[in-house]
């Protein structure tokens, strides 16, 4: 079966109680937003949230962007609420932290159920505990609404009482098999946020590391890191001529009926073709996602 590709480099949290930042994220060239209603939000500001993110996502007014809503976890009192609401204002998809088990996917997936105009909303599942490392292939094979995996780095380390340091090294276990589980599933997998704003070295390496590891996209905090992540996470275009040039070779030496067929005096097989149809597939849904 073909992937159908939809461009996920850039994925930027947005607060959801904040007017101000609800409105610069229609100026943004990030590929997703996530409307905030968990971490960025305090507590006496939950129902408003809940009321303008919903609000935001019918407006219309973000062009081709994926819109998504975080609603609270399972374990507290807003959930429910949270989820109906987003539910209804139709998202692409509603991103439920602190998933441990396919046990809360199946229960997030029960209530979309019954959410009229919910039927096409997804679930994206954050991975941030250790009860969700020790389980990722379990959630990521929970249900066919799940479509994505995001890690919750910051949530994670302190689970583990580790620490963010750059390279990540305490996390690289818990990120590569979370990794496998999207694989295994067929499903997307975002990696977790950078918070050092000011540090746009430091970003762009995370960034080269998560696309090295196999992440589809990453996770933002802040505006001024949506280009530079577009960038780690797109084929360049010396990596679409190269593709290009695989497959054409590709086709030829199987019409011409050659045993070994190479490039740049390498030879290629059919993962080599793989992988470049793959990467002139996501560079062409970045031109369509960009016309």
């Amino acid at each position: 079966m073909t992937d159908i590709i939809t461009p996920r480099r850039s994925v930027l949290y947005m607060p959801g109680a904040n007017d101000k930042a609800l409105e610069k994220a229609k100026t943004l060239p990030c590929d997703a937003i996530i409307f905030d209603t968990e971490d960025s939000v305090a507590p006496d500001m939950k129902a408003v949230a809940r009321e303008k993110v919903a609000a935001a996502v019918r407006s219309g007014e973000y062009g081709r962007r994926e819109l998504t809503i975080r609603i609270n976890g399972l374990d507290t009192e807003w959930w429910q609420d949270d989820l109906r609401s987003a539910g209804s204002a139709a998202p692409s998809a509603v991103v439920v932290p602190k998933i441990n088990s396919a046990d809360d996917v199946g229960v997030v997936e029960a209530v979309l159920d019954t959410i009229d105009g919910a039927a096409n909303t997804s679930i994206w599942a954050m991975l941030e505990t250790p009860a969700a490392m020790e389980r990722a292939v379990e959630i990521a094979t929970s249900s066919e609404r799940l479509t994505v995996l995001v890690m919750g780095t910051n949530d994670l380390a302190k689970e583990l009482r580790a620490g963010l340091v750059p390279g990540r090294a305490p996390l690289l276990w818990g990120l590569g098999r979370c990794v496998n589980a999207a694989r295994y599933a067929g499903k997307v997998i975002l990696d977790g946020v950078y918070n050092d704003v000011k540090n746009p070295e430091g970003f762009a390496a995370e960034c080269a590391q998560g696309a090295e590891m196999g992440f589809d996209g990453k996770t933002l905090i802040h505006p001024t890191q949506v280009e530079p992540c577009n960038e780690a996470f797109a084929p360049t275009a010396a990596e679409v001529e190269h593709a290009e040039r695989v497959i054409a070779a590709w086709d030829e030496g199987i019409a011409a009926g050659k045993g070994v067929i190479t490039v740049d005096g390498r030879m290629i097989e059919n993962l080599h073709v793989d992988n470049a149809r793959r990467s002139l597939a996501i560079a062409a849904a970045i031109a369509d996602l960009e016309a």
